[in-house]
């Protein structure tokens, strides 16, 4: 029996109201786990076509739990038993997610961060085992973080065909070469895109070798899969995606907030699931991930999500949405509320076509020898200022600078915060999102960088032309060298920043970029510039 609940208030009751019924007539939830590809018009049909297994993995992932559990009972038998992940997006955060709920720890790096990679490869080496996770085996910053880790594996001595898992479409190049020079390799459903995968080997495989309970998530998803497929109006799948996709006018920044769920971080998993599915052809849904931070006033343009208890949802207040349900059950219900909602708002939620402009970018970058090619407007101290767009005015202070950009947001905008640095040692700087968002009155978003590329970046790029950009990049404390390019770690981050800063100013996305030349002197400046601006901001 599903411990599903969905209860909701104000504008979300009314869309639920209007909108459930349509879905239920449409037979939309029988139709999707028939995984009929027909649901979001002909323009998406091929791309769904090839990506609807996620609605039946509770049943389809069982043999991967057998799998599992004979190798970490291996590598523990060796002493191994420190899982390190190496993945982006829909490879890395649902594994974050269900380790930190089952209290089981990992770490996951997600990052190209030179001093972050270098302090994993540091932790425990004699008794690491890693993940390597990438669908298409092609993502630039999994490949140096598997090249880094194979030279350190090798260096102390180790072998790294008995450290080293992959987890990988069939046919990848990735399967291939890995399974040519010795490595295990697993395979994931090839039919189910990376921000649906939590229950496929993406999410199972790390999650598992760490000691998570991954049966009882299938357990949990398959009971959920027989209420998620009923043509019923009481179907919370279908209720949580009109609350989210049905509003009107549509309340389009989503305010995600902790209110007691056991998930622990389950809001960075969602994150990634509405952006980028839903932020394109100048539509969709801006998750805002306020964790349990009490959100700023609620705007015309917000709706709340409460995510709250397992035992159950309270009653939803005001223009509000509470969700509650099993860790294994919430994938699920989200992955089917995102695609209904997709429907509603008349987009394809299988696709990210704004992703690869900014690896593009940041490729053409490195091809040129250069992580940023254009010279600061001024220096402020420890800190660069450069702008994308003509706002600076007479700025000559990183205050001045920031109160110029938050000038710039629309009375419908928001403001993102992307942060390169390492989100690991330097996690305070995330404190900041909240002052800066009770100044503007605006939502204001955080992400790590590159991370949020894999996320959210879809949305600054293909979703509503209301976004305002604050980039922070930092020289790290040491580079890294990765194994076998011509580029370092360093050299990439940098690329990876000011390629996406590119492909937002050609867009006409106001972008204000700061480089932090010293981290610790210039963190400290930022922080006291921010107070200032936002002190005086509208």
């Amino acid at each position: 029996m599903s411990d599903l609940q969905v209860t909701a208030g104000g504008a979300a009751a009314q869309a639920v109201e209007q909108h459930v019924g349509d879905l239920v007539a449409e037979k939309f939830a029988s139709r999707l786990f028939a995984q009929d590809a027909t649901l979001w018009g002909p323009d998406a049909e091929s791309e769904a076509a090839k990506r609807l297994s996620w609605v039946g993995l509770g049943e389809s992932s069982r043999p991967l739990v057998e799998q599992i559990e004979n190798l970490r009972k291996s590598l523990n038998d060796k002493g191994v038993d420190h899982v390190v992940l190496c993945g982006m997006g829909g490879s890395s955060l649902a594994p974050e997610v269900i380790c930190a709920t089952a209290g089981v720890p990992i770490t996951v790096l997600d990052s190209s961060q030179p001093d972050m990679v270098r302090a994993s490869l540091e932790d425990r080496l004699e008794q690491t085992v890693v993940v390597v996770s990438s669908k298409s085996g092609s993502t630039v910053e999994t490949d140096s973080q598997r090249r880094a880790y194979i030279d350190a594996f090798t260096k102390a001595g180790i072998d790294p065909t008995e450290r080293i898992v992959v987890v990988t479409d069939p046919g990848s190049p990735l399967d291939e070469q890995s399974r040519k020079d010795g490595f295990t390799v697993i395979n994931a459903d090839p039919n189910v895109g990376g921000r649906y995968s939590a229950l496929t080997a993406f999410g199972l495989v790390p999650s598992g070798l760490a000691g998570a309970d991954v049966a009882a998530l299938l357990d949990e998803a398959s009971a959920a899969a027989q209420v998620l497929a009923a043509d019923d109006a009481s179907n919370p799948g279908l209720q949580l995606g009109a609350a989210l996709g049905g509003t009107s006018p549509l309340r389009d920044k989503i305010v995600l907030i902790d209110a007691g769920t056991s998930a622990v971080g389950f809001g960075d998993w969602a994150e990634q699931l509405i952006a980028e599915s839903t932020g394109k052809l100048g539509k969709g849904l801006l998750p805002v991930v306020v964790g349990a931070t009490s959100p700023s006033p609620q705007t015309a343009d917000e709706l709340y999500v409460n995510l709250v208890a397992d035992a159950g949802a309270a009653a939803a207040e005001g223009d509000s949405v509470s969700v509650a349900g099993s860790l294994g059950g919430s994938f699920l219900l989200w992955e089917v509320a995102v695609a209904a909602a997709g429907r509603l708002i008349g987009i394809n939620p299988f696709d990210q076509p704004d992703v690869e402009s900014a690896k593009q970018a940041a490729r053409d970058l490195l091809d040129a020898g250069t992580g940023s090619d254009d010279a600061p407007a001024f220096v402020d101290g420890p800190i660069e200022v450069r702008a994308a767009g003509d706002f600076l005015g007479s700025a000559g202070t990183v205050g001045e600078a920031l109160a110029a950009l938050f000038a710039q947001v629309p009375q419908d905008g928001y403001l993102a915060v992307m942060a390169y640095l390492d989100r690991i040692a330097e996690r305070s700087l995330a404190d900041l999102r909240v002052p800066i968002a009770r100044s503007l009155g605006r939502p204001v978003t955080f992400g790590w960088g590159p991370r949020f590329l894999h996320s959210t970046g879809q949305y600054h790029k293909g979703g509503p032309a209301n976004g305002v950009y604050l980039q922070i990049t930092t020289a790290p404390r040491e580079d890294l060298a990765v194994p076998g390019r011509d580029f370092t770690f360093g050299d990439f981050v940098a690329a990876q920043a000011a390629g996406d800063a590119k492909v937002l100013a050609d867009k006409g996305r106001p972008v204000l970029r700061l480089h932090l030349a010293d981290t610790e002197e210039a963190l400290s400046a930022l922080t006291q510039a921010l107070r200032a601006a936002t002190s005086g901001a509208k």
